[in-house]
């Protein structure tokens, strides 16, 4: 059976095991060494050279599940993200990037590519045509982000594929957010897509990686970068990574079911302004979102009405979490302009939409009901202390 028609979560369970042909082992052994044997052998082996034997293997799940020709495991999402861009941009370069975009990715662009003298221009907006008018006579790589952090918008895929295609541009794509479980860029004409592996592949909030998947031709090129720069991960959390990937069909579409529910709920919620979600059908992308993901994925985001503090809300739940990061099997919530955008300032913030009121929300594999019970009386113990306050 060819890997091409293995299903989903056969490629999470099998593909990139390092079989236990010493002791028969069901799962993957570990390797620690830092230092391997080089006379007589096919692969001169090194850790930071992203070739230990579980770095490797694990690449090979990462990119059958990504659809593409090789992969390569970082230390983490930026450290993945920042090896890429510096791989395929150099002085004199220009990079078109997406304005609503992950506020580390923003950060490393205002204050690193000045120093290597790379010029770059973010959107006006996420549709093609803002791309178009971005695009300068020097763009070699054009880098989106969709859905994306925090506000769930959704960028045509397949138009920037094609719009770069015809100007000899290459594409570049965070997938964080859908993971391969909700959608493939490549198969829609993306040349490379980037993870923040902390996230839904690691899947418990206790590892911290990332990955970049694309044609060998291209990880080769990032690889030569990557082996300078360092970001490798130790082999203990690679594996532990690839224990974790066993199970990414199965939560995520899990917490994908879940979002889709709450998203529903949440909108028709008096004590809620908005919600930003690509399944609800008053998102403006939803067509799209259908016409490009498998599912809509399991992260959203809503603003309270003003009467309510949203660090207050945030504090007294008592189920779901208030928590710095995202995608793991717990539920959690976060305000934006306090930790994902909190390096922009104000006006940046509010240029792309993000108040004091808007609560990203990462939905995990708990009983729907209890979630909704959770925000329910959280809100109702606000409203009841306001009105002992008056």
């Amino acid at each position: 059976m060819s890997k091409q028609k293995k299903g989903l979560n056969t490629i999470c369970t099998h593909v990139g095991e390092i079989k236990d042909k010493q002791f028969k082992g069901a799962v993957s052994p570990m390797f620690l060494s830092s230092s391997y044997e080089f006379l007589d052998v096919d692969v001169k082996r090194y850790p930071r050279y992203f070739n230990t034997p579980n770095q490797e293997y694990l690449s090979k799940k990462i990119a059958a599940l990504e659809h593409t020709e090789a992969a390569m495991i970082f230390g983490s999402g930026m450290a993945a993200i920042s090896t890429m861009f510096l791989a395929f941009l150099q002085k004199g370069d220009h990079l078109v990037v997406q304005n609503t975009l992950y506020g580390g990715t923003v950060n490393f662009i205002q204050e690193e590519f000045p120093k290597y003298g790379i010029e770059y221009t973010f959107t006006n907006g996420y549709s093609v045509e803002d791309f178009e008018s971005a695009i300068q006579s020097n763009t070699k790589l054009i880098h989106i982000e969709t859905p994306s952090n925090p506000l769930m918008t959704v960028t045509d895929i397949r138009g920037i594929s094609k719009l770069a295609k015809s100007k000899s541009i290459l594409t570049s794509i965070d997938n964080t957010f859908a993971s391969p479980v909700n959608q493939n860029p490549i198969d829609l004409g993306i040349d490379m897509v980037m993870h923040s592996a902390t996230k839904y592949f690691g899947g418990h909030s206790d590892i911290c990686a990332g990955a970049v998947a694309s044609t060998r031709e291209h990880m080769e090129r990032i690889w030569n970068v990557g082996k300078n720069l360092g970001g490798s991960l130790s082999d203990m959390t690679v594996w532990l990574l690839e224990r974790s990937m066993k199970t990414l069909g199965l939560r995520v579409k899990t917490q994908t079911k879940n979002a889709m529910k709450l998203a529903k709920w949440l909108e028709k919620h008096p004590k809620i302004s908005k919600v930003y979600y690509p399944g609800l059908k008053t998102h403006p992308e939803h067509q799209l979102a259908k016409s490009q993901m498998h599912g809509f994925g399991a992260m959203l985001s809503f603003e309270l009405t003003k009467d309510l503090d949203a660090y207050k809300f945030q504090k007294n739940l008592k189920l779901i979490k208030s928590s710095m990061s995202l995608a793991g099997i717990e539920s959690t919530v976060i305000s934006p302009h306090l930790t994902s955008h909190a390096l922009l300032t104000e006006a940046e913030r509010q240029a792309v939409g993000i108040s004091d009121q808007l609560i990203r929300f990462s939905v995990g594999i708990e009983e729907v009901k209890d979630l909704k019970r959770d925000i329910n009386k959280t809100i109702n113990k606000l409203l009841k202390k306001q009105e002992m306050a008056v």
